[in-house]
């Protein structure tokens, strides 16, 4: 009798639908999440779970090309998510730059039948409420997936975080505007579907963490380049408002220059159904996904009026964001060259050119007397305007609204050999460090050593301890100081960890204002 009760017990606490861990010996466990039952795979070490290519939302194709994130439609029996599912639609990855094969996903499976999400968990009952972070991937909104390597939850895991990834579509399948779309949509608005695929995750997660053991109460989202700008824009829109606490944005944001309004997007999605010979929308979601991948550009987030009701840097200055606790900051030698350098005259010529009457004062921060100096200026420059001076700016805008900030500078000039030894303290170079996954770099070309071993241990514990509570300081670890604008206190992460002053707050403040009044 006793066990015919307690087999009847479980099938009627399943019935009530609720999410819970059943164990099956030794390697798996089943998991009730929206949709179905899932399994998973366990470690080698016994300590985490893995959930990999669990469907958040139908696969966007077809009629639902170019459309919000539909729900996922349930399955019978247990879905086994033990691999990866599809990066989003786009070219085949291949090294370049200082991107190792490490710091790319996967060539295959590409799809646009995308929309997989992957969790990490340590716990071993629904009720533990671990923090929870959900990391969002860069790839200037045209490339990446959750499938890389040095994105492994595993790591983040083991010190008490459930660790969420996801996928989200990129170029013309993510960002892609056209008056009939908008017409479509019932909300006035196209082309960011990039980020309501996001905004889709983080409800998810609110829904479904809690049966992996995470609490929807505790949620960081982060993420690096476009994954970083994803954050800002999260934090940002009012369709994520109550998704999450507190954010980590790895250099990027969107301040200094607007993204392109609605009117621009969809003029340019003109332009590309022209190109394409489509004169209908149906003919457009006809296209194979190669040739509108051949043949068409998505340009990243669009002010559409829905999801980004107005610019970011106007969305803040009316306090209209949501508010969180922010750790923000970017990397030394991140500047990306969008061509051959230019000699110290042709470079004073473009200043000159470019900025007028400001042009000395600019040549004062950003100095080209000699074509070595010219040179390190224009790598400076990339890097500020690009990603500093974003970075810098919603620091600024945080403290002086009174919030909680945390500004970094990763100056670690990452050991490297051959070619790749010229790029320093490259952007995405702090990403293995801060999810404790240097295991995955390639050492022939990377030769790392005890003091990338230590400051992978630094920085992956500060990160772990923010995503806690909202303060990356904790016992063992020099104190990182909160960011003020009276201060500029930050923390540089090099050969060693310290803090100091912001080197040059008076440079990214000159280029600020002169971007924004461009």
């Amino acid at each position: 009798m006793k066990k015919s009760a307690y087999f009847l017990g479980i099938a009627a606490f399943l019935c009530l639908g609720l999410p819970a861990f059943i164990a099956i010996p030794n390697t798996f466990e089943k998991v009730r999440i929206e949709g179905g039952f899932i399994s998973g795979t366990l470690n080698k070490q016994g300590d985490i779970h893995s959930f990999k290519g669990i469907p958040f939302a139908a696969p966007p194709v077809g009629d639902l090309r170019w459309k919000a994130p539909q729900p996922v439609k349930s399955w019978t029996g247990v879905r086994a998510c033990d691999a990866f599912g599809p990066s989003p639609m786009q070219g085949t990855p291949a090294p370049f730059g200082p991107w190792s094969a490490e710091y790319l996903i996967p060539k295959e499976p590409i799809s646009e039948d995308c929309l997989y999400l992957n969790v990490w968990t340590g716990a071993k009952s629904a009720s533990e409420k671990r923090p929870v972070l959900v990391w969002i991937y860069g790839g200037g909104f045209n490339s990446g997936g959750s499938g890389c390597a040095i994105y492994d939850g595993e790591a983040t895991a083991q010190k008490g975080i459930v660790f969420v990834s996801i996928n989200y579509r990129v170029g013309p399948f993510g960002f892609f505007a056209h008056p009939e779309l908008t017409k479509e949509s019932g909300k006035s608005a196209s082309g960011n579907y990039g980020l309501m695929d996001q905004v889709a995750a983080l409800r998810w997660v609110q829904k479904n963490i809690s049966a992996f053991g995470g609490d929807p109460a505790n949620v960081t989202i982060a993420g690096q380049s476009a994954g970083s700008m994803s954050v800002n824009c999260m934090v940002a829109t009012p369709l994520a408002k109550g998704l999450f606490k507190k954010a980590i944005a790895e250099s990027g944001a969107g301040f200094a220059r607007p993204y392109p309004s609605l009117q621009q997007a969809e003029e340019t999605g003109l332009k590309m159904a022209q190109s394409l010979g489509a004169t209908s929308l149906a003919d457009l979601r006809a296209k194979p996904a190669d040739e509108l991948l051949k043949k068409a550009q998505g340009r990243g987030p669009i002010i559409d009026g829905y999801v980004l009701p107005q610019s970011i840097a106007d969305i803040f200055a009316a306090n209209k964001e949501n508010d969180v606790t922010l750790l923000t900051g970017w990397n030394e030698d991140e500047g990306l060259a969008f061509g051959p350098m230019k000699n110290a005259d042709d470079y004073q010529k473009q200043i000159r050119q470019q900025y007028g009457a400001k042009a000395n004062e600019f040549l004062k921060f950003y100095p080209g007397n000699t074509d070595a100096q010219a040179a390190t200026s224009q790598r400076n420059l990339s890097r500020d305007m690009i990603f500093g001076a974003q970075n810098y700016t919603w620091a600024n805008i945080q403290s002086q609204k009174g919030k909680n900030v945390y500004v970094y500078r990763f100056t670690r000039k990452i050991p490297a050999t051959g070619e790749y030894a010229n790029y320093g303290a490259f952007h995405t170079g702090e990403v293995p460090y801060a999810y404790d996954n240097l295991r995955f770099i390639d050492k022939s070309l990377r030769p790392l050593n005890a003091v990338d071993q230590e400051l992978a241990r630094t920085i992956s514990g500060y990160w772990a301890n923010f995503i806690k509570t909202g303060n990356p300081n904790a016992k063992g670890l020099p104190q990182w100081p909160g960011y003020s604008t009276n201060t500029k206190q930050i923390i540089v992460f090099g050969d060693q960890t310290m803090a100091t002053s912001l080197p040059d707050g008076p440079a990214l403040d000159f280029l600020f204002n002169t971007m924004r009044t461009q």
